[in-house]
């Protein structure tokens, strides 16, 4: 078994990941700080397993836009407001549950640093019918990847994670919502629950700037 298995094919589809880059592009398009973005996807986490969660999640980002000159920090604060319910207003036309939001929110946030640094190409209505899957596939194995560097991690940092999996004592972390770790927690691993969240120290990096090994600590 692979310890690091990218969320992409599991739980992404080709609209997913449409819908994603289209966030991302008009995020960076309009100048939008990325870190707006990652507020509202930690009040959508807060509320993940709430059953109205994604009705409450969109009512969240009308509400910044309606109250923003009170809760902003800046003059440009409210225009990030307006530019991320704008960006995401497409994924209220689809039934998505709560989860599938947060994997398409959490990838357009990652996207968006990517498109920082790799400039938003020309796309025509011919060359996006004409790409077969594997050539997609293959330029988004580029894509997450840039992405994922572009996160500074270090050994010793502490992250989020949500456990999706728990076979003996093997537990299987979700971390920045892009790479699963699957670990021994012998002395944890019977306290533990599919679909928590709880908190893991790096204790090995990868070259790349990947998580190789973490830790589940108090």
């Amino acid at each position: 078994m692979s310890n690091l298995t990218e969320v992409s094919l599991a739980e992404m589809t080709e609209k997913h990941w449409e819908i994603a880059h289209a966030i991302a592009q008009s995020l960076v398009k309009d100048g939008t700080d990325v870190n707006e973005l990652g507020k509202a996807i930690a009040y959508l986490r807060s509320i993940l397993n709430e059953s109205d969660a994604g009705d409450r999640f969109f009512k969240y980002l009308k509400t910044l836009v309606s109250h923003g000159r009170q809760v902003s920090h800046s003059a440009r604060t409210l225009d990030y407001y307006r530019s991320i319910e704008t960006a995401c207003s497409p994924l209220k036309t689809h039934s998505y549950n709560a989860q599938t939001l947060l994997h398409v929110l959490s990838w357009s946030s990652r996207l968006v640093r990517y498109y920082k640094v790799s400039p938003i190409g020309e796309q025509t209505e011919s060359s996006s019918s004409k790409a077969t899957i594997s050539t997609a596939e293959s330029e988004r194995q580029r894509e997450i990847k840039a992405a994922v560097k572009a996160q500074t991690i270090e050994v010793g940092q502490i992250l989020e994670a949500q456990i999706t999996a728990i076979k003996g004592k093997d537990v299987t972390y979700l971390i920045l919502d892009t790479v699963k770790l699957t670990v021994k927690e012998p002395k944890k691993a019977d306290s533990l629950t599919v679909g928590q969240m709880v908190n893991v120290q790096v204790t090995q990096m990868r070259d790349d700037n990947v998580p190789k090994k973490v830790k589940f600590i108090e």
